[in-house]
């Protein structure tokens, strides 16, 4: 019967409500119940009264004995982020052409197996196999316990990713069109995301956004929202350009404790493919990949936009490195400082947006870029 907090009071709330309400205080009245069936007497109450004001004070006194706190940067930095070491694990053996779609359904399915402890939920991921047909089979192959159809409720089915990570599982979410994260937006950036420095509970949750305009759906499936996420402290976001990177970074992703967006632009699923190792692998979180090599620009890019350079240059007859990201949080600083120092000229090439774009923050936050500029 208190305030939010403390300073806002109860003044505001009329006196026979305050009453009204008094009278339906569980504990008040749980309190009678167990007095009138014999289970609390006067002397046990007072007993536990006593016991618990003790248990008050004396922490208060070992509180208030305590030396004021002084913050210690690496220890907070520390603090982010679960502690995990990726060690890479390389490809070996043969090799299979493969699709953008079929590399992320082969990374997802060899986890599967390699983590029996993984879970998939989803709108329509179980028998339908997802909108894009990325978890097809997958119900028949590994039950209905392990892919498991949600509710339309971004939010529910992200607040139990991290319900079962909390009790020792693996999650994987899948955001139909990544435009519906934003119902589950507090889960991630207020929950996943902050969870390991409040209390040091690791969120195990790698979330699939298929994202990206070019197929006419209209202004709620077709945004690039991976700005929303970028300056937020505790996630890792990766956003693979061509299929062995697309199933190596999925892969990478389940593996590390930590909470992942991992974004798959639509209009990459069944335009290209590449060979891609059969077996399971890891490409390295954090680490860019020059994609072509030139000497007059440095295009930095991501995704989509390293086939929208590959193409212009070739079409300008321009010689350009074309530097894939990869991994947008976080960003290979070496990377992009090595080729801005080649080149001496960027062009950073992005979808979305125009204001408050990734590119933008690059460029404003990373001086070599910026006077190279």
């Amino acid at each position: 019967m208190r305030g939010h907090e403390e300073a806002s009071g109860t003044k505001y709330v009329p006196k026979h409500l305050k009453e009204e309400w008094a009278q339906l205080d569980p504990v008040d009245n749980y309190e009678a119940y167990l007095e009138s069936v014999g289970v609390l007497d006067a002397a046990a109450k007072e007993s536990l009264n006593k016991n618990v004001k003790k248990a008050i004070n004396d922490g208060l006194e070992i509180a208030f004995a305590a030396e004021a706190i002084t913050p210690n940067l690496e220890e907070e930095l520390a603090d982010v982020y679960t502690p995990f070491s990726q060690k890479v694990i390389s490809p070996a053996g043969p090799n299979t052409e493969k699709r953008f779609i079929d590399a992320i359904s082969d990374g997802l399915r060899q986890s599967m197996e390699k983590y029996p402890n993984l879970i998939l939920m989803g709108q329509d991921i179980g028998e339908y196999g997802g909108v894009f047909k990325i978890t097809d089979g997958f119900k028949a192959k590994f039950g209905g316990d392990r892919v498991r159809n949600t509710p339309l409720c971004e939010s529910a089915i992200i607040g139990a990713g991290l319900g079962l990570s909390i009790k020792g599982y693996k999650a994987m979410v899948e955001m139909q069109f990544a435009d519906f994260v934003s119902v589950g937006f507090n889960q991630i950036v207020n929950n996943l995301a902050k969870i390991h420095y409040r209390w040091g509970q690791k969120a195990d949750v790698v979330i699939r956004m298929p994202t990206g305009a070019g197929s006419a759906a209209g202004p709620f499936h077709s945004q690039s929202n991976e700005a929303w996420f970028f300056h937020t402290p505790g996630l890792k976001i990766v956003y693979p350009s061509n299929p062995h990177d697309a199933k190596g970074l999925l892969n990478a992703a389940l593996e590390d404790p930590n909470p992942y967006l991992y974004f798959e632009h639509k209009m990459l699923y069944r335009s290209i493919s590449g060979l891609v190792p059969d077996c399971y692998y890891t490409v390295e979180v954090g680490k860019a990949a020059l994609a072509q090599e030139g000497t007059q620009v440095s295009i930095i890019t991501y995704g989509m936009g390293v086939h929208w350079a590959i193409k212009a240059v070739e079409e300008l007859r321009i010689s350009a490195d074309i530097l894939d990201l990869r991994t947008l949080l976080p960003w290979d600083q070496e990377a992009v400082a090595a080729t801005v120092k080649k080149t001496g000229k960027v062009i950073f090439l992005q979808e979305d947006t125009l204001t408050g774009g990734i590119g933008a923050e690059i460029c404003a936050g990373f001086p070599s870029i910026a006077s190279a500029g």
